[in-house]
């Protein structure tokens, strides 16, 4: 990267810190101030945090998409523009409408306490954000050529700072930003390569046939695999929370879907640039640089500087918004529903939780060295065990009793725990009889709802409800 570009990087690293400092939160704010900064997101708002929020892996879908062409498409953007829709039509306006503050506190409303501590240390895992961390690692080595740890360790601080000091708000505010960077740098890069090499008729010239197939080589059950694991969208904690933190139920339902939209003009984007990185560059030893390494062959510099803010932006509105939900579920759900502190203690002890959840995302970077590892194993483990009884707690008329609900996330999440635990003890490091961890704990959870489930006007459902 030439001089230009770096002080282009420097620049937006500051005004990031500006616009999250801009209002520091107190010590004696609320619990909803520091979670959902005192519930008054709008629709713009709402739509630009969320899909920036919900786009972290960037370097995943360039990999995928160098290798496996335009059904990247119906990996990792169908399914979940499915499962966002939903979410939107079923459960948005139910969340808004419920006055929470987090998916532990419908688990704790609908099934009890115990539960929803349970549940609270499921999300909490999830959301530890070490997949975008490690990424934040692994974009400064491509750009900057720092070390990797110096890259994790960076990175991350410059991401979370201003959470740390004005919570959801200063979230929010920088997703704004970061929103505007990721579309700019992609759509100038895909200008482009467009008005260098050709359009449509450059691609089919140069990449291999299945590249422009649905498949790109893979199965079909592949394929549909994804649309099952893109069902945790259903318990994904961003969405949740900026439903919560919503101004009203309609704009929750119509931002998520107006979120939809973006999705898939940015999936065009992401796609098509990974594409033609496949067409111009294909002897590139390693698939997860072809966005930095397309960027880097075509654009000049000053436009290769604000690709770079496009690639950071993209990562670190995933890592401050993670990072932010796994701090206040360490506050409010863990801390104050496990060991009894203050409403007015949840904002010292979220801050605290970032800490903690900071570190373990280095640590889990560090050590699992890939991001499609990291999502699969807490994926693997936290959907099972929430499924269920979240989707259930908050549509329907049939509910698990509180001791089945705690059963249904104790049982199906150590069961898929065990599950992905076997491949490090069979002979050949594939799992049991060669099934994913996912189905496990998901049919177990489902069986006890089945078995167990009883109508909401039967008094049995509340007994026990502490």
């Amino acid at each position: 990267m030439h001089t230009v570009d770096y002080l282009i990087v420097v620049i937006y690293l500051a005004l990031l810190l500006f616009l999250g400092l801009t209002r520091k939160l107190r010590d004696s704010s609320s619990a909803s101030d520091m979670i959902l900064g005192g519930r008054t997101l709008t629709l713009p708002a709402f739509v630009a945090s969320l899909v920036s929020t919900w786009y972290g892996g960037i370097l995943g879908v360039g990999e995928f998409s160098f290798r496996f062409g335009i059904s990247n498409w119906l990996v990792f953007g169908v399914p979940y523009y499915l499962a966002a829709f939903l979410f939107a039509v079923f459960l948005a306006k139910r969340a808004r409408e419920s006055e929470l503050l987090t998916i532990p506190d419908r688990l704790a409303q609908a099934y009890g306490n115990r539960t929803a501590v349970a549940g609270g240390v499921v999300v909490y895992l999830m959301t530890v954000p070490a997949a975008y961390v490690l990424m934040l690692g692994v974009l400064c080595q491509f750009l900057f050529g720092w070390p990797f740890w110096q890259g994790v360790l960076l990175g991350t601080l410059f991401s979370v700072v201003y959470v740390y000091l004005g919570g959801f708000r200063s979230v929010v505010r920088t997703d704004l930003f970061q929103f505007g960077l990721m579309f700019v740098g992609f759509g100038l890069l895909l200008v482009m390569v467009v008005t260098e090499f050709g359009g449509p008729a450059f691609l089919v010239d140069n990449l291999p046939s299945e590249h422009l197939t649905w498949h790109g080589g893979n199965s079909g059950w592949y394929i549909a695999l994804w649309y099952i694991i893109a069902l945790a969208t259903l318990v994904e904690p961003a969405f949740y929370q900026r439903c919560y933190a919503a101004r009203s139920a309609r704009t929750a339902k119509n931002g998520i879907l107006v979120s939809i939209i973006f999705w898939f003009v940015f999936d065009f984007l992401t796609t098509s640039c990974g594409l033609y990185a496949r067409a111009i560059l294909p002897d590139l030893a390693d698939p997860v640089a072809s966005y930095p390494a397309l960027a880097t062959s075509v654009l000049p510099p000053g436009l290769l500087g604000l690709f770079a803010l496009a690639l950071l932006a993209t990562v670190m509105s995933t890592v401050d918004s993670y990072s932010f939900l796994a701090a206040s579920t360490f506050g409010n759900d863990i801390m104050q529903r496990g060991f009894g502190i203050s409403e007015r203690e949840v904002t010292v002890y979220t801050r605290f939780g970032l800490v903690i959840s900071t570190l373990l995302a280095v640590v889990f970077a560090i050590f699992f060295r890939s991001a499609v590892d990291i999502w699969h194993a807490f994926g693997s483990i936290g959907t099972p065990a929430l499924l269920v009884p979240v989707f259930f707690g908050f549509v329907g008329r049939r509910r698990l009793p509180p001791n089945m609900a705690l059963l249904s996330v104790v049982a199906s999440g150590g069961l898929s725990l065990v599950w992905y635990l076997s491949k490090y003890v069979t002979p050949v490091g594939t799992y049991w009889f060669g099934v994913e961890p996912v189905f496990p704990g998901l049919l177990v959870s489902v069986v006890i709802f089945l078995l167990t489930a009883r109508r909401l006007d039967d008094r049995s459902v509340l007994q026990n409800v502490t």
